[in-house]
């Protein structure tokens, strides 16, 4: 019997040997006796497919299989360059600026709905004759409200699920906005029309030049909410003193400045609070969803200024 290792014959017209393959009963596709899946004396054979888990680097004459590799392993600089970590650009920063310019939009939007609803009420409580003269004979109606925003405002600030929730928020902001313009309209109508005007002509701009020195500092007035706390305790046991001055000793226009001067101050530096924790990139920031609770803070911040200013103007 001839051995395996053994020629065959030459036939006219055969393939070259081993050309298609080796036999049947060696699983790896070659003869035993060959690591490297094909004879060592082949040279024009038809190379095979690599077995499974055949790898094709560890072939240090790589017989045949390059026209299986992709053009990719062929000419590195084909390859597909994909971004790493520490490239300028990533997706996830684009992402997050995109998204907190987008809650920045709403938030403004929405603050400006808000100062808009007041301002036409404010009007329409300061020029339309009988408006004004109903609000300041029904004052029973303005405790009504008084209480009504209290209620909606602890909701709002208590109850994120409230807040957070579409369309309960925005319902029960219209329905604070409502009332708390009716409030300030009423406060209003006691005042000359003059006066009013000049009061949220000072409060615009103000605002407006406290909201671009909040964007531009590099002072982080985020982590001062242990200051505002103080202010806000020292102003609330001040209102209290000054009213017991009143009525003891009767009205004192000094004493009201500073008292007025002191709330100016408070309310600016919340307003400055607030604004940063809106725009972010400081240490403290307002998640996206709390859109309704930014608003509803500068909206405050802004009203309570505007009340402050029309009271050191005097009244009628």
């Amino acid at each position: 019997m001839a051995s395996y290792n053994q020629h065959p014959p030459p036939v006219d017209n055969a393939p070259p040997p081993y050309g298609y393959g080796v036999p049947a009963n060696n699983q790896y596709g070659v003869p035993a006796n060959n690591q490297y899946g094909v004879p060592a004396n082949n040279q024009g054979g038809y190379p095979q497919p690599p077995p499974p888990g055949f790898n094709i680097q560890s072939d240090p004459y790589n017989h045949g299989y390059d026209q299986f590799k992709t053009d990719s392993q062929h000419d590195p600089e084909a390859a597909v360059a994909v971004p790493k970590a520490t490239d300028d650009w990533n997706a996830g920063s684009f992402s997050d600026k995109t998204i907190r310019r987008r809650f920045i939009l709403k938030v403004y939007a929405i603050l400006f709905a808000q100062l808009l609803v007041t301002f036409g009420t404010i009007c329409l409580f300061i020029f339309v004759k009988p408006i004004k003269l109903w609000v300041q004979n029904n004052l029973w109606f303005y405790i009504c409200a008084y209480v009504l925003f209290l209620v909606l405002y602890l909701t709002l600030i208590c109850c994120p699920n409230v807040r957070r929730k579409y369309p309960n928020n925005f319902i029960c902001l219209g329905l604070f906005t409502l009332v708390f313009s009716y409030m300030t309209g009423t406060i209003s109508s006691f005042h000359s029309t003059e006066i009013v005007l000049i009061a949220a002509g000072i409060t615009a701009a103000i605002c407006l030049a406290i909201s671009l020195f909040a964007v531009q500092t590099k002072i982080d007035f985020t982590l001062c909410s242990g200051l505002l706390f103080v202010l806000v305790m020292a102003l609330f046991f001040f209102g209290w003193s000054c009213l017991i001055v009143y009525y003891a000793l009767g009205y004192n226009y000094i004493l009201e400045c500073v008292y007025g001067g002191l709330a100016a101050l408070v309310f600016g530096l919340f307003l400055i609070y607030d604004t940063q924790h809106i725009v972010g990139g400081r240490k403290y920031e307002l998640s996206p969803e709390e859109y309704i609770y930014g608003a509803l803070q500068l909206y405050l911040d802004i009203v309570n200024l505007f009340i402050i200013l029309l009271g050191l103007m005097g009244k009628k």
